[in-house]
């Protein structure tokens, strides 16, 4: 069960819009790299995650993605509100504006829909840990991007450099989930097996120095 607290994790406060900056920030609502994929790959990773505390990890995270999804979304709303038809028109926002007038939907800055495609959840522990500390850094880039886009727009840049910062700490804090995960698994050779279907399998190594059990 969550519980929701009616406030952003950090305050969102756009004092001039700006509706080219917004359509390339909402790519992290909806694109490949973006807070909505990060939440849903960790929300379903969890259930096939035996070590109780890295399953909690993935739970947390996936939890404050949530709420980073709603900044972004705030961003992109407060950079978009009460438009002018003819600012819609030279920033080049009327392609968004025929579908979606000025709601949030989440897409990529170049306009593909969110889908489910773009995150992965394998059911193996050192697969799904190594794709989500490939995702946190793939997040961090795309804020290092828009970072450099958005330096004429203080209060948007300062909201971005706090999801950076969260982005390298979900990072670290998965790196030490992948330690915990393979300090459970009883063989040194952690690649060659998932240990939910392959333990009780002969080891194929007849120099026996893998760390397989007999």
């Amino acid at each position: 069960m969550w519980i929701y607290e009616k406030r952003l994790q950090f305050p969102v406060n756009i004092r001039e819009t700006n509706a080219k900056l917004a359509q390339n920030i909402i790519s992290q609502y909806g694109g490949p790299d973006g807070e909505s994929s990060a939440a849903m790959r960790y929300l379903s990773q969890r259930y096939s995650m035996k070590n109780a505390r890295v399953a909690g990890v993935l739970t947390d995270i996936a939890t404050e993605e949530l709420g980073h999804g709603e900044m972004i979304c705030a961003i992109v709303h407060q950079l978009t509100r009460n438009l002018s038809m003819d600012e819609i028109e030279k920033s080049g926002f009327d392609k968004y504006y025929t579908d979606h007038t000025l709601g949030i939907w989440p897409q990529a800055a170049g306009g593909v829909p969110f889908n489910a495609c773009e995150f992965a959840v394998k059911g193996d522990p050192i697969t799904d840990l190594h794709e989500d500390m490939a995702a946190e850094q793939k997040a961090r880039t795309t804020y290092d991007n828009l970072l450099r886009l958005c330096k004429d727009s203080p209060d948007v840049y300062e909201v971005l450099k706090f999801l950076r910062a969260r982005e390298v700490v979900h990072f670290q804090r998965f790196g030490e989930s992948l330690r915990m995960v393979q300090d459970d698994l009883d063989s040194k050779n952690f690649y060659a097996f998932n240990p939910d279907f392959d333990m009780s399998a002969p080891c194929v190594n007849k120099k026996n120095d893998c760390g397989c059990k007999p």
